[in-house]
């Protein structure tokens, strides 16, 4: 049984990115989003929003994608819903590294503002024990 996501905390430091990304995912796939644009943005916001599902910048200033997922893995209450990165750094090498820190997939970028949010089920439904 795949969990369903209708809330959605993304992060992205590129405002032009996460513009495009938020008429995605809200007008196309009509997910419920809080948009961050910055790791320790999303820290202060993630609890009060209660997303379902992260979708995670990998290159950004200060806190970068990874160390943000640590620092939310980090959290008393920890991090109980799927991850996903956005980036366009997709080396098989560093598609593994994303996954090894406990993303479930990669979504490359540029991504297609259509397909984004069959792209979040798609990754949502294809791992069920998360």
């Amino acid at each position: 049984m795949s969990q369903q996501v209708d809330r959605v905390l993304y992060v992205e430091d590129d405002e032009d990115i996460r513009s495009v990304a938020e008429l995605a995912l809200v007008d196309v796939g009509g997910f419920d989003v809080c948009l961050c644009a910055s790791g320790q943005e999303a820290l202060s916001r993630i609890k009060e929003f209660g997303p379902d599902l992260v979708l995670l910048d990998v290159m950004m200033p200060g806190m970068d994608g990874p160390q943000t997922l640590k620092a939310l893995q980090q959290r008393p209450e920890g991090l109980n819903i799927p991850v996903i990165f956005m980036t366009a750094r997709l080396q098989p090498s560093e598609i593994e590294e994303y996954r090894s820190l406990g993303a479930i997939g990669v979504i490359p970028k540029p991504f297609d503002p259509m397909t984004l949010a069959d792209d979040i089920r798609r990754l949502v439904a294809d791992h069920p024990e998360r």
